[in-house]
Parts: structure tokens; sequence; C-alpha cells
């Protein structure tokens, strides 16, 4: 086999194996499926690579308000470079992260409260509007080209399993995931 060939194929498996660094550097913060609250930011610093593209699940029942401030504590020297795809802009720590550093582009569908802030971030600069979807629409581009590479999913209740519980308002979640 050339050196061409051997390349190409060592290229193949790039996202397992990225997964599987991953997981090894979750595993190593968090020693199984559990973690305590105040561990949330370093796993997400061993799991998040700059320029990653992450959702944080921020539907109108769930804004997944711990995981942004657990994110927002990141190190942007660690984090950077994030593009986000979410589809309600609804707290301050979903935009403290592109005043940090941690994210520059956005994808999304709704701001609210947080309109104005966001408004004033990209006239400075600090964040990139990919496009402002129509929610079926950014979900379905979660299947094409706005898959997250990791996803911050809000729920209900846990097993130690890892199975999830995120409640009677779960349309969108599954497509998150």
């Amino acid at each position: 086999m050339d050196a061409s060939t051997n390349s190409r194929r060592a290229g193949w498996d790039s996202l397992a194996r990225s997964y599987d660094a991953r997981i090894s550097r979750g595993q190593a913060i968090a020693g199984g499926k559990l973690i305590p609250a105040d561990q949330a930011t370093a796993l997400m610093e061993a799991v998040i690579e700059p320029g990653d593209r992450i959702c944080i699940e921020g539907n109108n029942q769930k804004h997944a308000d711990f995981l942004a401030r657990a994110l927002a504590d990141a190190s942007p020297e660690k984090i950077n470079g994030l593009h986000v795809v979410q589809s309600n802009i609804a707290l301050a720590p979903h935009l403290d992260i592109f005043e940090s550093g941690i994210a520059s582009r956005l994808d999304f569908c709704y701001a609210g409260p947080q309109g104005l802030r966001l408004a004033q971030l990209v006239a400075e600069g600090k964040v990139e509007v990919g496009a402002i979807h129509t929610y079926l629409e950014l979900y379905a581009r979660y299947f094409t080209d706005l898959t997250p590479r990791v996803s911050l999913i809000a729920a209900e209740a846990a097993d130690r399993e890892g199975n999830l519980y995120t409640g009677p308002n779960t349309e969108d979640t599954p497509a998150i995931v």
C-alpha cells in the first residue's frame, strides 16, 4: 500500500476516534455517567473542542440554565470559536459565551428578551449570525449541515445508566440529541 492510500485510510474513522477521545477525557473527569454539579464546567472543558458546533437545549420549556452557566464559566483558552445552533436564546449565559470568546457563530430561531443584547454583540463583531431560522428548518438542518458535535440537554430526571427523562415537552429534544 502506498503512502497516499494509507493516509486516506487513516482518516475514514476520524469521527469515531474523536468520539472515543472525548469519552475518554470525559471519563477521566467524571469516572462514570454521574458527576457532581461542581464538575460540569471541567467536564465540558474535557469534551468540547475549539471550533465545535454545539447546542444548548433552549426551548421554551427547558432553557438549560445550569448548563448554559457552566459553559459560560469555561476557560476561553480551553474552549473557543464555538458555533452554537440553538432554537431559543433566552438567557444571559447563552450570550455570555460570545462576550468571553468561547463562542463566535450562532444559528438560532428566536432571541426574545436577549434580542437587544444579541443585536449589540452582532454590531460589536462578537457574534457572527449564520442565519435566523424557523424552528422546523433548524431542527431539520441538525440532520444535514448543522449537526452539533456536542449537545447539552436539560432533563427533568435521569437514572444512573444515563437515561434521561425530558418531561412532557420533548418535541424537539430527539432532533437535538
